[in-house]
């Protein structure tokens, strides 16, 4: 058996991860949408976190990271509630962490433990997440989590190329357990396709939209009691059915918000939203130093200031009868 992923290829693996992705908790990632609201209203964006997760893993393994790491970069998203990062627009979580809150409950409540034990390994050993340095770095660092959701976004909505993808992929190297980039040209290619991530994805004012409205009918819904937390933790599916049976009005009026047009108007808007701030920087070897990229490139920092400011400005939506 061997797992085939669209942006890393084929690879057969060890017997654990053949058992870990079996498991209701990895499995249960096929119907987590990556963009949260996004593919209700548009469904061309259709990325799970199941393929996210399956290419972070095959990403740490491509870079050297040892199996304990790849396993983690497999399960590290099995705590995503229904349409991921919702929760935290409902929450009022700016820090976008609510799943890391949930996450050591979510895993030993699962068959995960089981078989990490079955085949060798603590599961204490694999927590917490964040102590893996390949899989997660603080903004504004590469990591094989922020790498692998842009590749794969962007080639699946058809905003770079294979070609382009596999070219960079080449570029990649660990220098003291950090990933960085070869040559700055590469550099300046990826903080490129990033913001492209940022603005024209994340910020895009249909998916803010998604977003805003989702989040307004979940918490509506969980205030009726018409949905309890539990609800959330199983997926996207489940919960959209909830929302579409019920009969309350302000459900049913917000439900309908989502088949709405939208325009930007900064002075004449319902939502107006401001997402997490994601800057990106890349370590770069330029001449046979790591530097940061914006340090080396006027375009990286150029690209990383417009998106600042971008990002702070926030997204001014009016919903058009």
């Amino acid at each position: 058996m061997a797992v085939k992923d669209s942006l890393y290829g084929e690879f057969n693996l060890e017997q654990v991860f053949y058992d870990l992705i079996s498991t209701e908790a990895v499995q249960r990632l096929k119907y987590i949408h990556q963009g949260g609201a996004s593919y209700l209203v548009n469904p061309s964006w259709n990325v799970t976190r199941y393929e996210h997760s399956i290419g972070v893993m095959l990403l740490v393994r491509k870079l050297g990271g040892s199996v304990r790491e790849q396993i983690a970069g497999l399960i590290h998203d099995i705590s995503h509630t229904a349409f991921s990062h919702v929760i935290d627009v409902v929450m009022k979580n700016p820090n976008q962490d609510y799943h890391d809150q949930i996450f050591p409950d979510i895993f030993y409540n699962s068959e995960i433990p089981d078989v990490l034990l079955k085949h060798g390994f603590a599961p204490e050993e694999i927590l917490p997440i964040d102590q893996w340095p390949l899989l997660e770095q603080p903004l504004p660092d590469l990591c094989a989590d922020r790498i692998d959701y842009t590749l794969r976004d962007l080639l699946s909505y058809k905003k770079i190329s294979a070609a382009e993808k596999d070219s960079f992929l080449s570029e990649l190297t660990v220098m003291d357990n950090r990933i960085c980039i070869k040559n700055l040209k590469a550099a300046e290619w990826f903080a490129g396709a990033y913001y492209k991530e940022v603005i024209d994805f994340f910020l895009d004012p249909l998916n803010v939209f998604g977003y805003a409205v989702l989040s307004d009918l979940i918490t509506e819904a969980l205030t009726k009691e018409i949905l309890t937390i539990s609800d959330l933790r199983k997926n996207d599916e489940v919960v959209w059915n909830i929302l579409s049976s019920s009969k309350d009005s302000v459900i049913v009026s917000k439900r309908e918000q989502l088949s709405k047009r939208i325009v930007l108007d900064v002075k004449n808007y319902d939502y107006h939203t401001k997402k997490k701030i994601r800057i990106i920087d890349p370590l770069v070897c330029y001449k046979n130093q790591l530097r940061r990229g914006s340090e080396v490139s006027s375009k990286i920092a150029s690209l990383k200031e417009n998106a600042l400011q971008r990002s702070s400005h926030g997204t001014y939506i009016w919903i058009l009868d």
